[in-house]
């Protein structure tokens, strides 16, 4: 069974779909599936021109850009995912209210980074090995070994610094911040499950 990932944020137009397709890219020879939703989107719209841009510039296909569509969060689009990956506290919210048995599983997608910078590739590995063969339950032990550290990392002293800036509607700076805040958490996002997933190397 594959890992079962979706992605947040409120348009799904921006931040959420670029972090379905970055991940989609680097997970590619992996069992994962990602999808992405929005809490108030506007079902069917596109992904924004500059989001588009960025998409391809990170060597996404260009029909898997064009093939996103807008879709709105709901219990089934929830149902049965291994991760939740927010792109606001907001949106955390929402996810855990539509689905309470999520609490453990859903991040704002800077703290999941945050705290999973603090557990090396060999702990994921040997806490994902001792799950056995199967990548969910693999995965679902790496996850466990992100979520330990939460005790003993620092939250940051603004709570907002666990949000990622939205930029849509806004200037071309503007989606460089978001960028320059998402996309090295997509990386570290798919460094965790890739070390939890490969085996022994």
């Amino acid at each position: 069974m594959p890992i079962e990932i979706v992605t947040v944020c409120t348009g799904n137009i921006v931040r959420s779909p670029l972090s379905e397709l970055y991940l989609r890219l680097l997970l590619a020879d992996l069992p994962v599936e990602v999808a992405s939703a929005g809490t108030q989107p506007r079902p069917g719209e596109a992904m924004t021109e500059q989001a588009c841009e960025i998409a391809a510039e990170l060597g996404i296909p260009a029909a898997e850009i064009d093939a996103h569509q807008a879709t709105r969060l709901t219990e089934p689009v929830l149902a049965g995912r291994d991760l939740v990956l927010a792109m606001t506290r907001a949106h955390r919210k929402a996810v855990v209210e539509l689905d309470p048995s999520l609490l453990r599983k859903a991040f704002t997608i800077l703290e999941f980074a945050r705290l999973s910078r603090h557990v090396t590739d060999a702990e994921i590995h040997e806490a994902a090995t001792d799950a056995g063969d199967d990548p969910r339950a693999r995965f679902q032990a790496a996850l466990a070994r992100v979520l330990s550290v939460r005790g003993t990392v620092d939250a940051p002293g603004d709570p907002s610094e666990d949000d990622v800036l939205d930029p849509a509607g806004r200037s071309w700076n503007t989606y460089e911040t978001s960028m320059s805040q998402l996309l090295p958490a997509v990386e570290e996002v798919a460094r965790v499950i890739r070390a939890a997933v490969t085996p022994d190397r």
